[in-house]
């Protein structure tokens, strides 16, 4: 059922995470007491859902950049990859080749776009984790044909962990290597054949850490997790595993449909999971998805990269 935070219309779209929010006007600035709804209602929801913005790219990076410092696309174009937006500030998160045309099912774009069919965090294969990211449908298939974006809430899912479970996770404060090299190749092995994630460098997060704003803990789990340090291959693939699994069932879920060009959803990375979902557009209809992405500035963040190569366990 609906109901009000300051100059807001709250509707939540699961019983534990999740909203749609209604009375923001994006073509002004926003009053002071919009934007504290705003950051009251994603810490508390996690994920946050705004119907017909009207937003371009200027505007959408403007209302981005409120929450704090943008990631940009220059350290992954530095190859020579063409980028196919007006910014560098929105990554193309599309189906789209770099003229526009949709990507065929065999293409290298399609083979790698299907890591982000895998429930994952953004930027946590880097050094500097993101905090909030905020997609945009510029473009979108025809209704019918398929393209949600699903959520899963990593805070209940640590609360709700097995209690013998959750004590040896904050007893050994274990920390994970995230690579973004293991999920690519995790979703297309046969794409990523001739790749070996331990080949490149990996970032470092802790497992399980407070989610600062709400003060609750948080499972930072996500498929970019390649192994856990200080235990043996064996254990860090159980463990792995056992949370990944945990963490993806359904009653910690919701499915979100993009339902009109200029719908956005911001969400926050620190305790939530997110992933795309295919459909019958796939080859056939453009579906233009731009997302800016936060960088995280939480004491969990980074810092800890400092020890990269400690991959006990693993050759």
């Amino acid at each position: 059922m609906p109901h009000s935070m300051p100059a807001l219309t709250v509707t939540e779209m699961h019983p534990s995470f999740a909203a749609e929010i209604s009375g923001v006007d994006f073509s002004h600035e926003l009053d002071q007491d919009v934007w504290d709804g705003i950051l009251m209602a994603i810490t508390k929801y996690g994920v946050l859902v705004f119907r017909d913005t009207c937003l371009d790219d200027a505007s959408h990076v403007h209302f981005a950049s409120m929450f704090g410092d943008l990631d940009d696309v220059t350290p992954y174009t530095k190859l020579g990859k063409k980028h196919r937006l007006s910014t560098n500030y929105l990554f193309d998160v599309s189906n789209l080749n770099e003229d526009g045309s949709v990507s065929e099912l065999t293409s290298h774009r399609a083979a790698m776009n299907k890591g982000n069919t895998l429930f994952h965090v953004d930027s946590s294969f880097n050094p500097r984790r993101g905090s909030y990211s905020l997609l945009r449908a510029a473009e979108l298939p025809p209704k019918g044909t398929g393209g949600n974006t699903e959520f899963a809430n990593a805070r209940s899912a640590f609360e709700d962990l097995p209690e013998e479970l959750k004590s040896e996770l904050l007893e050994h404060d274990y920390i994970a290597a995230h690579s973004l090299y293991h999920s690519r190749k995790t979703a297309a092995p046969e794409f990523l054949a001739d790749v070996e994630p331990t080949d490149h460098p990996m970032s470092r997060h802790r497992l399980v850490q407070r989610h600062e704003p709400s003060g609750r803990m948080n499972l930072y789990i996500a498929s970019h997790v390649h192994h856990i340090e200080g235990v043996s291959a064996e254990k860090s693939a159980e463990l792995i595993r056992t949370l990944y699994a945990h963490a993806c069932q359904p009653k910690y879920t919701v499915s979100i449909e993009w339902k009109n060009n200029g719908d956005l959803i911001v969400w926050d990375n620190t305790c939530v999971m997110h992933r795309a979902t295919g459909g019958s557009f796939e080859g056939k209809y453009k579906r233009d998805m731009r997302r800016a992405t936060v960088h995280d500035g939480s004491v969990h963040a980074w810092g800890l990269n400092e020890k990269s190569d400690n991959r006990q366990g693993f050759p």
